[in-house]
């Protein structure tokens, strides 16, 4: 009874402090002034990270993207690791002037082993010393034409590894994608853009981060292969002591899955890399964050907490010791009353936060208002389904699958009318 009573206070404590700093990164983000970055001179050289597996739909798009930025072209290189390609992805690359390498490995799985071998190839030959940092995209990414300018500002103001704002281009197919794409406006908007402020360290999101030459050659290239690489890098940053930075100008667009299938595949691989990397770095980042008293390893102690395992042990214990006359039946039914309570509670600060979101993020959101109203209403059921992919995420076995890119454009007006300019321009300036 003792243990059901202190699942109930951590489960409590855990859910309330998460509550409680969501509201507070809110309140800052709304009320602080953002932080930016002065003019920076153009002079880094930056290799451009690539993988892509079967993307011949949508992988000229992010090269014409990278190719017509305002930062200089001569600085920026690109390099794409074919990774058990089928198609003529690694041709068009090559057309489109890219450095290409091809992969081919049915055992070693995924994007960290990817980039990992991509590096390696780097560092053998000796290319991997021209670069300054080095940035990652996923092959469905559009960019802002000055993403890489305003990067290069962060940089220059000393951050060794920064990330970004990130957009959807298909924020309005439908409500799986909405739920999505909402989700990390809202963390870029609200969370990392608070944590700057704070002075903590933000946390890369899969795509559109750099890291300089120091973080690669600390890590030998690329050493993380967890499910979830982008947060197992991050968490191994933090107990380095690095101070991860987000640049809220530097705008990167990525294509959000539109079936439920998808999303629910994508989302049980997230959850069970969640719970890995938990495995790995949890102790480490609650050992550094009461001997160091670094509060984002207290942020990300929050961030990776298994609430949903916790939540199963503490049903399935109540349960056997109702079974066993320890506890009445009718004392589990109102605690799992009082659960499904605040799980209706939830539902309307998610419908909040959504609307809020939109309202604040409007001119950055390519939807019509009565889109937006739907999906309104749509985001807390798919962020409820989060509850059962967590459950599932406990007992399966997780693997990384590719998800078919239709590719597109960034749902914004004022950014296409400022691409076809820019577009224009460079035609001119082409003999």
């Amino acid at each position: 009874m003792v243990l059901l009573s202190v699942l109930d206070i951590l489960l409590v404590i855990v859910g309330g402090v998460g509550m409680v700093y969501q509201g507070i990164c809110i309140l800052i983000s709304l009320f602080a002034k953002p932080i930016s970055f002065p003019d920076a001179p153009m002079d880094k050289h930056y290799a451009v990270l690539v993988s892509a597996r079967n993307e011949r739909a949508v992988i000229g798009n992010l090269i014409r993207d990278l190719q017509t930025q305002t930062y200089p072209s001569s600085l920026i290189d690109i390099w794409l690791v074919a990774d058990n390609c089928t198609d003529d992805t690694a041709a068009i690359a090559r057309d489109m002037g890219c450095h290409v390498i091809e992969r081919f490995d049915k055992t070693n799985v995924g994007k960290g082993y990817a980039l990992t071998y991509l590096l390696d190839t780097m560092i053998a030959d000796g290319t991997a010393d021209r670069y300054d940092a080095f940035f990652v995209f996923d092959a469905d990414n559009r960019l802002d034409e000055h993403y890489i300018e305003e990067m290069n500002k962060g940089f220059h103001a000393g951050f060794r590894i920064l990330t970004s704002y990130r957009n959807s281009v298909n924020l309005s197919d439908n409500w799986v994608s909405s739920g999505s794409a909402l989700w990390f406006i809202r963390e870029s908007r609200f969370v990392s853009a608070s944590r700057m402020w704070l002075g903590n360290s933000c946390h890369v999101g899969g795509t559109g981060f750099m890291f300089s030459q120091a973080v690669m050659r600390r890590n030998k290239g690329w050493k993380f292969h967890l499910l979830t690489e982008d947060l197992e890098f991050t968490m191994d940053s933090v107990l380095h002591g690095d101070r991860i930075g987000y640049v809220g100008s530097a705008i990167l667009y990525d294509e959000q899955p539109v079936t439920f299938a998808q999303s629910w595949r994508q989302r049980l691989r997230w959850s069970k890399g969640f719970l890995q990397v938990f495995r790995y770095y949890g102790p480490a980042l609650i050992r550094r964050a009461v001997h160091e008293r670094d509060f984002s390893c207290i942020d990300f102690t929050l961030l990776l907490c298994p609430f949903m395992l916790l939540a199963l042990i503490r049903i399935v214990l109540g349960a056997i010791y109702a079974a066993f006359g320890f506890v009445s039946w009718p004392s589990q039914l109102g605690s799992l009353f009082n659960w499904m309570n605040g799980i209706l509670w939830s539902v309307l600060f998610m419908m909040a936060l959504a609307a809020l979101t939109i309202v604040v993020e409007r001119k950055r959101i390519g939807a019509t208002n009565k889109e937006l109203f739907a999906y309104v209403l749509s985001f807390p059921i798919y962020m409820l389904s989060y509850v059962p992919i967590s459950f599932q995420a406990v007992f399966s076995k997780a693997q990384w699958k590719p998800i078919e890119h239709k590719g597109g454009t960034p749902e914004n007006e004022e950014l296409d009318e400022e691409r076809a300019a820019d577009a224009a321009v460079h035609a001119e300036r082409v003999p």
